[in-house]
């Protein structure tokens, strides 16, 4: 309930939910780049799925020939042939 108290409160100001939730932003770049900001951790890593862990759920990666390019501790790039993106609780 406290959850969706405060979703709501962020809703009616406007206020960036990446920020005030702690919301991963996943942008794509066709087939080839994902990027994903406000992650916590790298869960699996493998050449054909990459499993990241946000504040809110899972993040999996299918393709092939995946890799990351880079990781800071807010967002990591990941790059090869995405298949898939899916969330898991």
């Amino acid at each position: 309930m406290k959850k969706n108290h405060k979703e709501k409160l962020v809703n009616s100001l406007e206020l960036p939910k990446d920020l005030m939730l702690g919301a991963a932003i996943v942008t794509v770049t066709g087939r080839r780049e994902v990027l994903i900001s406000n992650y916590k951790g790298i869960l699996e890593y493998e050449d054909s799925f990459i499993r990241v862990q946000t504040k809110n759920c899972r993040i999996l990666i299918s393709g092939s020939h995946l890799a990351i390019d880079y990781y800071t501790n807010e967002e990591m790039k990941i790059t090869g042939f995405i298949e898939s993106i899916g969330y898991e609780n």
